[in-house]
This record gives structure tokens, C-alpha cells and sequence, in this order.
């Protein structure tokens, strides 16, 4: 029985059993197994990592700006770590440390995979769920119980993990290393062991579900390239996750159990510890295996809703759909390869940076293919400005500037210079950080009224929240490119004892100045979020006029997505626009979409795309 066959003969298994049992409150709402649900799950649960992260950005940029200065706050929230308001150098490395790792791995990786894979591709595909919707329901909770640990970390006596989000050793491989090696680091190993679970259950999940459980018609090249992103990003996860683990393994059986993987020679307050032959080297290997793969698994998702978003908002097919496709998978292939680009200066023979700087190079490739095709896609498009275009728009452009100081630290001549300092994290938090988070928050007010049963969020608060953070993420990024040419290092959480940087004290007030505008702004979106997903007003079932086929599901979420047969496919994602033969209307009168779900017409040809 071929794939095809299995999945039109659950589809038919679901359509006589879909919608008659009863749910409970639990079974609905806490242990679901529907993936509209768990999506929301996903959302929710990202938000309120991202909001913990956020705040732990706004403490560490009011320590930067004003070094040695008592704060009410920081005493508030810091406690015993900020004695009289002044915080500790400790604690601000744990604080670091703590929101890398939530902003990264709960945030971007979770929260935007999580949320959109879950709640797209069985829509988009036509499918009625996920392939295994227990295994969703697992893959959700094994995310929950990991952010869980991760924040009941921050409260343990000697306090957080604080060997920064790169957990290089011997900092956190001996527990008598600093503060933060002791139990905060066994924490942190637990919870991104369980995460690591999470996503390799949920990639599994979105593989199966891609391959298996498309609809009649549905060929891999009429997939939207939200699919696509969404596939091969669970592809990457299920290759580049497991060594992760395996590194956390070895740092955990390091620190408990005895052994030298990561260890040797060292010496700790004049006394000789008895670890021999292990190489810390060897954990960065493990660590950037995934660690840049990881960059591709925050950024392809986002690239994927973007698309979207842009071909739906321009009123017009997306420009060059196969070279978008080959591009995502480029994008994997080449990430796998280009990790040794991060450990230019941990001693590496030249030879071999020269050889990451040139497959470093080559990602550019796929990425720029993908930057003008977006380009080119607006380029006369009759364009929708509402709030999930901007986000898109702005996406591609920290995008771009991100992207362009990418050229320059995976250069191994070049990199020498910046590593280390903020240029570094500048640049990440552009391409990826903020990018990332654009296309999240396309997605959130793009998809909102599908979450939500047709609620619509708030335009003008859309608004509001858009113009005020790209305004402040420029502000804060944008100065911190020139504060890191000038050598300022990064994870210092006091300058002032080097007279050489004095003159940089005033951009590092700018900057906080704007960080703090631009997280006060993210209250409005939570309002608009929470107060919508109740009090929003109904729109039509397709708000946005676009062709793909969730927006032909029941507004009400049913279990199994539609209340009839499931829709069969006729054409491609992206019919916008499209003229007749005669090229006097469109092809449906009056109508500038086919959704596709709509036969071939009489007056129209099928293009080649």
C-alpha cells in the first residue's frame, strides 16, 4: 500500500471518527492532541519565555549604561545578587548566560517552529492532523517541563548557569568553577537535554506528516514554501540536535561522574586537579556542530512565513518559487559545513579557517538568491501595507544589514579582529535574533485570526508596536557595530576599568535608551495578543484574500480541520493576479486569487513555475 494510498485511507478513518468524541477541559485545552491547539501551546508558552529573556536583556543593558550605580529594580529582582542595588559581576554573567539560552533555544527555536509547524503544515497540506498527534502532545509537554527547569534554575542558592549560552568548559565542566557551575549548570544541562527530546519528537513529527499525509493533488512542488521551510528545518534539527546531546552527556558524566572529555591540566587555586587528556576544544567542535546548523533552524521558519506573507501582501505569485526551494536546501546542506567559522581563534590551522571562510562564503549565495526574489516580489506588486507586511518588509532588512557583517566575521583574517567583541553580537542579533523575531510576529499577526477562530488583532496597535521596535532594534544594534570596531569586548559587565573605552560610555547609554523604549513597546503587543484572542472582532473566514488552503478550513476549530471531505489540489500556492487567456480580467472575474482548491478554468493556462 503505497504512502499516498495509507494517508487517503486515514483521512477517510478520520472522516468517519473525527469529531464524535467527547472532549474534556483537559483533553482540550492541557494533554490536546489536536495541533491547532498545541500550536497555541507552543505560542503561549514561547511568549512567556521570551518575555523573562527580555527583561533579563533590559537589567544587563541598565548595568552597561550605568556601571556601579544603585537600582531599586535590580535589588528587587536580583536580591541577595544585588546587594544595596548594585549588581553583582556574577550575576550579570548569569544573566547573559540565561537569556541566550532562552531567546535561542525557547523563543527562536521553539516558539517559532513550534507554533507554525504545528499549526501549518496538516492545514496547508490538507491533512486532518499531525501524523501521531500523541507524539505532538509529548513533544509539547517534554518543551513545557524543559522551560520549567530552565526558570526554576534561576532560584537555586549559588545561582543560574553563568558560563555563557556557549557553555564552554572548564567554567562549566568543574562545579567549583565560579558560582554559577554548581547546581544552576546541572539544571540547565537537564533542561536542554529534555528540550533536545522536545525537538527531535516534534522534527520526526513534521518529516513524517510532510512526506506522508498530503492531500489529492498536493505535489511536493504546489507545497507552499512555508512547508518547505518547515521540512527541511525538522531535517536539520534531526541531524544537527543529537550532538548536542551527545556534548551535554559527556560535559554532565565531566562534572558528575569523573571523566576527562573536555578537561585537562587543570590547576585551581594552586591545586592540581587530577583530569588528563581531554580537550575543551573538542566541546566547541560538538557545541557550533549544532550551534550553527541552529542559526538555519531559527532563520528557515521565519524565511518560510515571510514568502508567505510577501506573495499574499504583493498580489502577486512569488518570484522564482524553484530557486526559493533550492535555495532552503542549499541553505541545509551548507550549514552542516561552515561551523569552524565560530573557533577561528581557538588555535586552528589556517589551512583549515581558510576552508570555513570559503563554505562560510558560499551561504551567501542561497541567502542573497533569497533577499532579491523577495526584492523582486514587491517589485510593482499592488502591496497590502497592513501589520504582518511590515513585519516581513522589516524582516528583510535586518536580514540584509545582518547578513552583510556576516561576510566579514566568517572571515578568518578579518574575524581575528572583531571576535569577542560586541561586532559579534551585533551581527547575530540582527541576522538572527531580530529577524527571527520579525518573523515570528509576521506570522502571529498574519495567522492570528486562523489561531484564534477568526479574531482579528488590533491594527493600529500593530502598528504602534512595528514602527516603535524597528526604530528601537536599530537603535540598539546598530551604534553596537562601531562600539565593537573600536574593541570592546563582549560579556564585560563593567568598562570603567579601562580608560580606553571612555569615550564609548554615551553609546552604551544610547543604547540602553532605545532598548529600553523598544522593550516597553512589546506591552502593547501583549495587550493586542491576550485582549484579541477574546475580544477581537470576527473577520471573513479568508481575511487576507490568499490562495493556501487553511483559509478554506472551518473558522470554529473542528478536530480533523474541515467538516467535509478535504479539499484536493489543483494548482500551485501562488495564483495571484493571474489573467485569463484574452488577458481582459482575471481568471475569476473580479477576483484577483484562485485558491487551490479551485479547478482549472476553461480560460486560463496551467503555468510552468
Amino acid at each position: 500500500m503505497s504512502a499516498h494510498a495509507q494517508a487517503h485511507a486515514i483521512e477517510d478513518h478520520h472522516e468517519d471518527h473525527g469529531h464524535h468524541h467527547k472532549e474534556t477541559f483537559v483533553t482540550k485545552y492541557i494533554f490536546s492532541q489536536d495541533h491547532k491547539m498545541i500550536s497555541k501551546q507552543y505560542l503561549i508558552t514561547g511568549l512567556f519565555m521570551g518575555t523573562i529573556g527580555i527583561l533579563m536583556s533590559l537589567l544587563f543593558r541598565i548595568q552597561l549604561a550605568w556601571p556601579d550605580q544603585s537600582f531599586t529594580i535590580f535589588e528587587m529582582l536580583l536580591g541577595k545578587w544585588a546587594p544595596d542595588g548594585v549588581m553583582d559581576p556574577s550575576v550579570y554573567l548569569a544573566l547573559v548566560t540565561i537569556h541566550g539560552t532562552i531567546m535561542v533555544f525557547f523563543v527562536l527555536t521553539a516558539g517559532l517552529s513550534g507554533t507554525f509547524s504545528n499549526l501549518l503544515i496538516p492545514l496547508q497540506i490538507g491533512a486532518r492532523d499531525m501524523a501521531s498527534g500523541f507524539l505532538n502532545m509529548v513533544s509539547y509537554w517534554l518543551f513545557f517541563i524543559s522551560s520549567a527547569i530552565m526558570v526554576f534554575s534561576l532560584f537555586v542558592e549559588a545561582g543560574p548557569a553563568s558560563a555563557g549560552w556557549t557553555i564552554y568548559p572548564p567554567l562549566s565542566a568543574l562545579p567549583q568553577s565560579i558560582p554559577g557551575s554548581g547546581a544552576g549548570m546541572t539544571l540547565w544541562l537537564i533542561s536542554i537535554a529534555i528540550f533536545i527530546a522536545s525537538s527531535l519528537l516534534g522534527s520526526l513529527n513534521y518529516i513524517v506528516t510532510t512526506l506522508n499525509m498530503r492531500t489529492k493533488g498536493m505535489s511536493m512542488t504546489r507545497l507552499p514554501l512555508t512547508i518547505w521551510a518547515f521540512f527541511v528545518t525538522a531535517i536539520i534539527g534531526v541531524v544537527a540536535f543529537p550532538v548536542l546531546f551527545s556534548a551535554a552527556l559527556m560535559l554532565i558524566m565531566d562534572r558528575s561522574f569523573g571523566t576527562s572529555f573536555f578537561l585537562s591540566d587543570i590547576y585551581i587555586a594552586g591545586e592540581v586537579l587530577h583530569h588528563q587528556g581531554g580537550s575543551p576544544v573538542l566541546f566547541e567542535h560538538l557545541f557550533w556542530f549544532l550551534g550553527h546548523p541552529e542559526v538555519y533552524i531559527v532563520i528557515l521558519p521565519a524565511m518560510g512565513i515571510v514568502s508567505e506573507i510577501m506573495a499574499t501582501n504583493a498580489r502577486k505569485p512569488i518570484f522564482g518559487y524553484r530557486a526559493m526551494v533550492a535555495s532552503i536546501l542549499a541553505i541545509a546542506f551548507l550549514s552542516t559545513i561552515v561551523w569552524g567559522h565560530h573557533m577561528f581563534v581557538s588555535g586552528m590551522n589556517p589551512f583549515l579557517g581558510s576552508v570555513f571562510t570559503f563554505t562560510t562564503l558560499l551561504i551567501a549565495i542561497p541567502s542573497a538568491v533569497k533577499a532579491f526574489n523577495w526584492i523582486t516580489t514587491l517589485w510593482k506588486g499592488n502591496l497590502q501595507m497592513n501589520v504582518a507586511m511590515l513585519w516581513s518588509i522589516g524582516f528583510v532588512s535586518t536580514f540584509i544589514t545582518g547578513g552583510l557583517t556576516g561576510i566579514i566575521v566568517g572571515d578568518s583574517a578579518l574575524d581575528i579582529n572583531v571576535h569577542d567583541t560586541y561586532f559579534v553580537v551585533a551581527h547575530f542579533h540582527l541576522v538572527m535574533g531580530i529577524s527571527a523575531l520579525y518573523g515570528l510576529l509576521a506570522g502571529v499577526y498574519h495567522w492570528f485570526p486562523k489561531m484564534f477562530e477568526g479574531r482579528m488583532m488590533n491594527k493600529k496597535l500593530g502598528y504602534i508596536h512595528f514602527w516603535v521596535t524597528a526604530i528601537g532594534a536599530y537603535g540598539i544594534f546598530f551604534p553596537m557595530h562601531f562600539v565593537g570596531l573600536a574593541g570592546l569586548p563582549r560579556r564585560y559587565y563593567n568598562n570603567t576599568s579601562f580608560p580606553y573605552f571612555d569615550d564609548l560610555h554615551d553609546i552604551n547609554v544610547v543604547m540602553t535608551l532605545f532598548a529600553i523604549m523598544t522593550i516597553a513597546v512589546q506591552v502593547v503587543f501583549l495587550y493586542n495578543f491576550f485582549h484579541s484572542m477574546f475580544y477581537g472582532k470576527i473577520g471573513p473566514k479568508n481575511p487576507w484574500n490568499a490562495t493556501t488552503l487553511e483559509w478554506t478550513a472551518e473558522q470554529k476549530h473542528i478536530h480533523g480541520n474541515w467538516d467535509g471531505p478535504i479539499p484536493h489540489v489543483y494548482r500551485w500556492a501562488y495564483d495571484y493576479s493571474k489573467l485569463n487567456k484574452d488577458e481582459t480580467d482575471y481568471v475569476i472575474a473580479g477576483q484577483d486569487y484562485i485558491p487551490q482548491n479551485v479547478p482549472l478554468q476553461d480560460n486560463e493556462d496551467e503555468l510552468e513555475h
